[in-house]
């Protein structure tokens, strides 16, 4: 299981009884848990203290493979003794069935159903994997330390397109100051980019930064590939930046911390009618010039406001009522003052 977890989640087989746990490289100690695929709890021979908790998932979109094959190839190398680890480590395949189908979803966008919403499509196929997974982190993180900073949640993912930065991270909005620590950690993630929401959402690491109190972003790494046609060397700067962080070894580094870029606005699908006027192969962050008439939508105008405003995660093919796209404009000064 430990060497290939990938292919035994998708294999959807499952440890016998007297098999959910045991003991790898270095005493590391390993649990499958719950009752579903796809979610690896290890923890070290010896446990410090002050060690992180750490969350790290991919998946929650399941033809996002990138990420999700750099996590299988992290558990290998734990259990090989080959990546050291020095914390608690809860490992997360998300979406597994649209996984094992190719797509992003089957019914709902799963990353749009935590923080309860699940309960409000209970029909939806991703409903029950949406309160699964809130209640392994809930779990996970009830055993963590509550001191600043000892609680983490790395949700990786991969846009649907190309990216005037190719690697970026979104932090939720809770309502307290952003981490210095985790722009350290972004900076040496090799993270160009930061976008800073401003009010609460129903993705992950919303749920887990609102709910259970973790530094928690969410990684965009790269674009949308099938199984095995990713060039994972692309992502190491993330992949080593976890493998370090999990080891108790990152450190603050001198290179730039990323930019940032706060949300001022979404575009809402609010019918079929809808109109994005942009190509549509439009890249995430193009900017926009003052007055630009960016979508329509029956009487619905988005029109930019700002000198300059640049347009995240432009999906006109999204269900009525979902974002279709999100504004942003740059901050990165008083964003980086502000940080503690």
């Amino acid at each position: 299981m430990l060497a290939d977890f990938l292919a035994y989640t998708l294999a959807g087989t499952r440890p016998a009884g007297n098999a959910m746990q045991g003991t790898c490289a270095g005493g590391v100690r390993w649990s499958w848990q719950g009752d579903g695929d796809g979610v690896l709890l290890m923890e070290p021979a010896t446990l410090a203290a002050n060690a992180p908790s750490v969350l790290a998932s991919a998946g929650v979109h399941g033809d996002e493979t990138a990420p999700i094959e750099l996590l299988s190839y992290l558990v290998r190398d734990i259990a090989l003794g080959e990546a050291a680890l020095s914390c608690r480590l809860l490992v997360i395949l998300g979406n597994v069935d649209a996984m094992r189908d190719g797509c992003r979803y089957r019914d709902d966008d799963l990353n749009r159903l935590f923080s309860g919403r699940h309960r409000q499509l209970a029909a939806s196929h991703e409903a029950p994997r949406a309160a699964a997974l809130e209640q392994a982190a809930v779990q996970f993180f009830a055993a963590a330390s509550e001191e600043p900073g000892a609680r983490w949640h790395i949700d990786m993912h991969t846009a649907i397109r190309a990216s005037a930065f190719e690697r970026f991270a979104l932090l939720p909005h809770t309502g307290r100051p952003f981490s210095r620590a985790m722009f350290e950690w972004l900076g040496q993630a090799q993270i160009s980019a930061v976008l800073l929401h401003t009010t609460k959402g129903n993705t992950y690491s919303h749920f887990t930064a609102q709910t259970c109190g973790a530094d928690a972003c969410t990684l965009e790494l790269g674009k949308v590939r099938p199984f095995g046609q990713n060039d994972l060397t692309r992502f190491a700067g993330a992949d080593a930046a976890l493998r370090q962080l999990i080891a108790g070894t990152n450190g603050r580094e001198d290179g730039p911390l990323p930019r940032a870029f706060t949300v001022i606005d979404q575009i809402t699908k609010q019918s079929d009618a809808f109109e994005l006027l942009v190509a549509p192969d439009v890249a995430n962050f193009t900017p926009f010039g003052k007055n630009t008439l960016l979508a329509r939508d029956g009487d619905y105008r988005y029109i930019v406001r700002h000198d300059e405003e640049r347009l995240v995660f432009p999906n006109a093919t999204v269900k009525p009522g979902l974002r279709a796209g999100l504004m942003v404009i740059e901050t990165t000064q008083d964003t980086l003052t502000a940080l503690v």
